[in-house]
């Protein structure tokens, strides 16, 4: 980061920040400014009128939502906080910023497409979520749009830590408990490790805030839009649990089958295809995230990956 970069003048609201990205997004943002991150008690989601309330009253420039209800199963009996959580609060967010003159960030997912694609999903590509996650996370992108506020969407997938709830945690502790585990292998998408999108998040603001005055807000008002954010490559479920599996010692890696979607029902139907095209976000802003294995090494071995900028 260039020293310029930094104002304390500029105010920056960050949620979330105990979630994957959020965690790794507090490390890099005391970088750009004056950073509050309240914690889901002290600005809670659920309240509508609270949160427009704060906002109102401490003006962010910058309004960073790494928050979500990501329970995907979940959401389907939960659909109303669920909407509360990723579609009303984002909108009331983006009005905000709207109104004020502020920027937002936000995180978007893969499951807001119907994953029945041959190739690559495109930012162009039409929204169509088959579950109830998708369809609020698809209604939170929609309203952040609307509300006409400069801002850049953030679409990723498959996303994973060292902490949390996520599939390497989950692998890790499974292969602990488990002599066999059965993992589904129809379903393809890019794992992306939570720290390289807050890496990357902190590569475009430094883009997009370099030398600007804290209330200046227009080189991300230039950039607005959806950009997919993961890492390159592409695998399954299965895949994904295999290269997992392969860092532990020999004895003790459990025995993995490969089953297909049908034969693992869960409430929520989840898209056969996720892989996302990151071109634009190359072409935008020169930055591209090493391949989803290589970044899961990094991760393993709790190392710093290569920087993002291609």
């Amino acid at each position: 980061m260039t020293e310029s970069i930094h104002n304390p003048a500029r105010r920056i609201l960050l949620t979330g920040k105990t979630g994957q990205i959020g965690r790794e997004l507090w490390s890099f943002l005391d970088t750009f400014g004056d950073v509050r991150a309240p914690s889901s008690s002290e600005l809670d989601f659920t309240r509508p009128d609270a949160l427009r309330k704060y906002l109102m009253d401490w003006r962010p420039h910058l309004i960073i939502n790494a928050a979500a209800y990501t329970q995907v199963d979940r959401a389907e009996e939960e659909r109303d906080l669920a909407m509360t959580v990723n579609g009303t609060a984002p909108k009331v967010m983006a009005e905000c910023a709207a109104k004020l003159g502020a920027a937002m960030v936000h995180y978007s997912t893969d499951y807001v497409f119907d994953g029945t694609k041959h190739g690559f999903y495109k930012e162009t590509d039409a929204p169509n979520p088959q579950n109830v996650y998708g369809i609020t996370k698809a209604t939170g992108d929609a309203a952040i749009q609307k509300a006409g506020c400069p801002h850049l969407i953030f679409r990723t997938s498959w996303v994973y830590g060292l902490h949390g709830h996520n599939f390497l945690l989950t692998m890790q502790r499974l292969a602990r408990e488990q002599d066999e585990i059965c993992v589904v292998n129809d379903q393809i998408g890019s794992p992306t490790w939570s720290r390289l999108i807050a890496q990357s998040t902190a590569n475009i603001l430094e883009q997009v805030l370099s030398d600007r005055a804290p209330g200046d807000v227009s080189g991300i008002e230039k950039a607005s839009g959806i950009y997919n954010l993961t890492c390159t490559g592409w695998t399954s479920w299965y895949g994904f649990a295999r290269a997992i599996f392969d860092t532990l010692p020999e004895e003790e890696r459990p025995r993995l089958r490969p089953i297909p979607t049908r034969d693992y029902p869960a409430p929520a139907p989840r898209p056969a295809n996720s892989v996302l095209s990151v071109e634009k976000l190359r072409a935008e802003f020169g930055i591209i995230l090493p391949d989803w294995q290589g970044a899961l090494t990094f991760c393993l071995n709790n190392q710093t990956a290569p920087d993002p900028a291609a």
